[in-house]
């Protein structure tokens, strides 16, 4: 569950499983992070993906963006 509370921006992505084929094995770096999206540099430019729905591999770990559709400052709180 460590991978859940990672900081993502700033990592490199890959879309793994989507629906969306247009976008199916899209590599780039993540830019920014809000609840429901990643925003992601791909060469030069920059797309809005929405976690609901894929899964990503963020630097070597298979991360289901249903399970961190959370504010990313509420995500990466220790918990204890």
């Amino acid at each position: 569950m460590k991978e859940y509370q990672e900081e993502y921006i700033g990592k490199n992505i890959e879309i793994k499983k989507t629906k969306n084929k247009e976008i199916q094995g899209l590599k780039g770096k993540i830019i920014d992070e809000t609840m429901h999206t990643f925003k992601i540099r791909i060469g030069k430019k920059t797309r809005t993906i929405m976690k609901k729905g894929n899964t990503f591999m963020i630097n070597g770990n298979e991360i289901q963006g249903n399970k961190i559709i959370k504010r990313p400052e509420d995500r990466i709180k220790i918990k204890g």
